[in-house]
């Protein structure tokens, strides 16, 4: 039985946590500790109260997310902040985040893994942030009809704005929010951009620019980095994992 030392260090050299710099309040690693052993992992996207009784409920003693707890200032710990630490304490679940380090991993990362889904690997990295490259860019042969397809059947909701190329020559990821994104294709060479969500300003943009952007959904497109973290833990420590899955549909 591995101890929560253990875990913690593994995921902080794979996931470079110490070398990333991410947005203020991020406060990627351990989070919340529990009692010191690790007998079954789970993986979520959010860390929320019903995720966390969901975990709990399944026996989970050690938790990774990719959105942690500490986004905003400090809070006082009433309500659902309270009620959240509260579940996570008594059920001795230790809670580990993971955000743009896991957005960013060349081979667990989000955005790595858009793009393997799809048949595609990146080439080139983009779109830098403190230093470090978050989005990736992969050679495509993929007509954009068949680019649609192919996210419909992987994703329960796909918003197709399709202004730019019928054959782009590559693509594009960026897993969550691809405010920041749009702007940057041009200069990166790219007319095409597979997202989690947009705003409503760069339907107009991608017309007036001719993009072709893809919304797969926030939550949905940032599955993919926690659930290969935690199989991969699996592996090595020889313990089981599971999905925590909430159905958020943004």
């Amino acid at each position: 039985m591995p101890t929560l030392e253990q875990i913690v260090a593994y995921c902080d050299r794979r996931t470079r946590r110490a070398a990333f710099t991410d947005f203020p309040g991020a406060c990627n690693g351990l989070q919340v500790a529990n009692r010191g052993r690790v007998t079954r992992i789970g993986a979520a996207v959010d860390a929320g109260l019903v995720p966390f009784g969901q975990a709990v409920a399944a026996g989970v003693d050690f938790l990774l997310v990719h959105h942690g707890l500490f986004w905003s200032p400090p809070q006082p710990i009433t309500g659902p902040v309270y009620q959240k630490l509260s579940v996570l304490l008594r059920g001795n679940c230790a809670l580990y985040s993971s955000h743009l380090p896991l957005d960013a991993h060349r081979r667990i990362g989000n955005n790595a893994l858009l793009a393997r889904q799809l048949g595609l690997r990146p080439g080139r990295w983009f779109l830098e942030h403190e230093g470090e490259a978050i989005g990736c860019i992969a050679a495509s042969a993929l007509r954009r009809n068949a680019l649609r397809r192919k996210l419909a059947a992987l994703y329960p909701q796909v918003i197709a704005i399709e202004f730019g190329s019928a054959t782009p020559r590559a693509i594009a990821f960026c897993s969550g929010s691809g405010q920041g994104v749009v702007r940057e294709l041009a200069p990166a060479g790219v007319d095409t951009l597979v997202t989690g969500e947009l705003r409503e300003e760069w339907f107009n943009y991608a017309q007036e620019h001719q993009l072709n952007l893809y919304a797969c959904g926030h939550y949905a497109t940032e599955t993919h980095g926690v659930k290969a973290l935690a199989a991969e833990l699996a592996r090595k420590f020889g313990i089981p994992w599971n999905f925590i899955a909430t159905g958020n549909p943004l």
